[in-house]
């Protein structure tokens, strides 16, 4: 039994069977069954289906972003932001997946060779509950372009918004059987993975949980992407324009509640501008609402769930008692539900809790550096590798310096954000493998030599080995 609960009030909101084995065997059997024929439709075909996607979702967007606010908590804004985000994302793949899964001629000594790329298969998504319409689509859009089905385990705190993917799925004409939800406990996910109907396997979620799917995947010889934890450094040199980068490291902080892999989370700040820069953000924090999420005005909704506020308490008291200083929130409301204030920590130090462990939350921690190398290095002290920030007045200096920094991604003078057109992901414990752009649509793919001889007779043929 799955039990789901409204964190801005901590009340019941309902209760869901789990399917049984049964269910998941057919469910499987059907995936593997229709995926057959569905890799043979032409590409230009299987992207009708991305465009009718896109319109169910932008018709159903204040339906479903209401779920995703009663479920997780994020403001309805944002919710709303999600599902149209979700949509652009399969119009782009619609519009460009033919494109990126042509042929590509390759000049050989053979009379003609190219690569293909084909589909894998069925694919498993082990998705979370922070963007839980996103993260599925991100993923699937592609993937069913691609030619490959898919089953979706979802978080199961939010059980609604995955049918109702299901939903979505069947009214955009998803061939029956191509895709499922399958409402399972974690522990049934390793029999899954193991099951020969089973391709490859895609995970968003902790570096703990990614690296529990990597070995599992990995015993089964199947392709893995991993989207995992990070601790984005957001680095402020002292050239920087304060009231710009103050405006945007709020929102990179506290949007979805401080509650995404890809927030920036430690502010890598130069000293000369440091004490300015806490100020401005301290006060623009300060003024972003908190309370019921479904209110249109509100910045700062709830936690996702109790856990999870009560593990961030833990660590800003760590940190505050290791030396650093609380200059905004620092505690949970004394109220219905799971609210936990905009937080600043100023002065913290490679040792803190708050830089070396990642906070999903509403927290932010202020490092002070000498200059932009000191800057540089502490970006890199970390075990992730996911997103990254520079704001600087000197761009061409920024370019050298995003060089040096590692990371799957560096903005500079912006918000680290996914976009369908540049692909997505992290190194290090941040995961491996990329999501969006070419890159994406390409990692569910067999990427296969086609050789056609005989050889032209105008170059030399490699000779095999005595």
């Amino acid at each position: 039994m799955i039990v789901t609960t409204n964190p801005a009030t901590g009340e019941e909101l309902a209760r869901y069977e789990l399917h049984d084995d049964a269910f998941v065997d057919a469910a499987l059997s059907a995936a593997a069954k229709t995926q057959k024929a569905w890799r043979k439709k032409p590409v230009q075909e299987r992207v009708r289906l991305l465009g009718a996607m896109a319109g169910v979702l932008r018709a159903g967007k204040s339906r479903y972003a209401e779920m995703i606010t009663r479920e997780m908590g994020k403001p309805i804004v944002e919710a709303e932001a999600e599902i149209e985000k979700c949509a652009y994302n399969c119009d782009f793949y619609a519009e460009h997946a033919a494109q990126y899964l042509a042929d590509e001629t390759v000049a050989s000594n053979a009379s003609e060779s190219a690569v293909v790329f084909e589909p894998l298969g069925v694919v498993l998504a082990i998705m979370p509950w922070n963007y839980p319409f996103w993260q599925f689509f991100r993923f699937a859009a592609p993937a069913f372009a691609a030619g490959n089905g898919a089953v979706l385990k979802h978080a199961n705190n939010v059980p609604e918004c995955a049918l109702s993917i299901e939903e979505i799925m069947r009214e955009a004409g998803c061939p029956e059987g191509l895709f499922a939800t399958l409402l399972i406990e974690p522990a049934k996910v390793a029999g899954i993975i193991a099951d020969d109907r089973i391709a490859a396997v895609t995970l968003t979620g902790s570096t703990e949980v990614g690296a529990i799917v990597a070995s599992q995947a990995g015993k089964a010889l199947k392709k893995q992407v991993l989207e995992l934890g990070g601790s984005d450094p957001f680095i402020v040199l002292a050239d920087a324009d304060l009231e710009e980068a103050t405006n945007v490291a709020v929102k990179a902080r506290y949007i979805n509640v401080g509650q995404s892999c890809v927030n920036a989370k430690r502010f890598i700040v130069e000293e000369a501008i440091a004490d300015r820069f806490v100020e401005l953000f301290c006060e623009k924090a300060a003024q972003l609402k908190m309370g019921d999420p479904m209110e249109r005005d509100t910045g700062i909704g709830p936690m996702a769930r109790k856990n999870l506020m009560s593990s961030l308490h833990a660590q800003v008291e760590k940190t505050i008692a290791a030396g650093a200083e609380c200059r905004l929130g620092g505690a949970p409301l004394s109220r219905q539900g799971y609210f936990y204030p905009p937080t600043v920590l100023d002065h913290v130090r490679p040792e803190m809790a708050a830089f070396c462990e990642e906070t999903f939350g509403p927290v932010a921690a202020i490092v002070r550096v000498r200059d932009a190398e000191e800057a540089v290095r502490l970006a890199n002290q970390t075990e992730y590798g996911l997103g990254s920030a520079i704001w600087t007045s000197d761009v061409e200096r920024a370019r050298r310096l995003a060089r040096d920094i590692d990371a799957g991604a560096v903005f500079i003078n912006g918000m680290v954000a996914s976009d369908p057109r540049y692909p997505f992901g992290g190194i290090k414990r941040s995961g491996y493998g990329r999501e969006l752009g070419v890159y994406g649509i390409r990692e569910f793919v067999n990427i296969k030599t086609v050789w056609i001889g005989p050889a032209n007779a105008a170059q030399p043929v490699a000779k095999a080995p005595e």
